[in-house]
């Protein structure tokens, strides 16, 4: 058992010496993670890694700060997901703002928050992921871990427990797939 499951399991017996070992853990998983998908952005980029770890992480923890989590897979799809909202909001409110939407007010903080990809793309693929994980959902989470928080095939397969060649297949279908979809017209 991995250092990380080991204090998962004491925080989730209720030892309060556990969930204080688990954040700094957490943090730092989330922000390598984030700083590796950042990586590969073109320069000028607006998104931060510590603010979408930070937004992420006030999501998972939820109101309490005592976030419930059965495993590593558990927790990473739940990061993937949080990360995955942050960018699609994000996004939503920019195309808002474009379309004339009504001036609001903007947080210095949420402005270092940008999408990997421009809003018209990142909403299209969203919608059509929601879609895809009505068809499947099992591969839509591997969508989700390798894109949204950019793990390779060893830590996804890893975070749903599914062996690498599973993976690199499911992989290589959701990709098909949604490209399929995204290139349908709107309805």
């Amino acid at each position: 058992m991995n250092e990380f499951t080991h204090i998962l399991d004491r925080a989730q017996q209720g030892d309060p010496k556990a969930a204080a070992e688990l954040l700094p853990l957490v943090y730092g998983e989330l922000r390598r993670i984030a700083a590796h998908k950042m990586a590969a952005e073109a320069p000028g980029h607006t998104l931060q890694p510590t603010a979408l770890v930070h937004e992420a992480w006030l999501r998972l923890a939820g109101d309490d700060g005592q976030a419930q989590f059965q495993n590593r897979g558990h927790f990473f799809s739940a990061a993937a997901e949080a990360m995955r909202r942050i960018l699609i909001e994000r996004a939503r409110r920019r195309l808002a703002a474009k379309r004339g939407g009504g001036v609001e007010h903007l947080d210095l903080d949420e402005m270092e928050i940008a999408s990997p990809m421009a809003d018209d793309s990142l909403l299209s693929l969203n919608e059509a992921l929601e879609k895809f994980f009505a068809v499947d959902s099992r591969k839509a989470d591997l969508v989700k871990l390798r894109y949204f928080v950019g793990l390779n095939f060893e830590e996804a397969a890893g975070a749903l427990g599914v062996a690498v060649p599973t993976a690199k297949q499911w992989w290589a279908y959701a990709r098909a797939w949604l490209a399929v979809e995204m290139r349908r017209p709107p309805r």
